[in-house]
């Protein structure tokens, strides 16, 4: 249980840092395929979220 205590709190703190290669990322995908700006924000949020986790994993091991 305190594994993943600790996990969350290095994924709380990076998320603040994830937001910008989220929005790079969401702007390429844009140059892909075409994106309304409520999928652009779900994106954003989604991809930033995911990337902090995978990042607090990582901080973790």
């Amino acid at each position: 249980m305190i594994d993943i205590v600790v996990t969350l709190v290095f994924s709380i703190v990076m998320l603040l840092f994830m937001a910008y290669p989220a929005i790079k990322i969401v702007e390429f995908l844009e140059t892909k395929i075409n994106l309304s700006q409520k999928r652009k924000n779900i994106l954003i949020i989604t991809i930033t979220i995911l990337l902090s986790l995978a990042i607090g994993l990582f901080l973790k091991l």
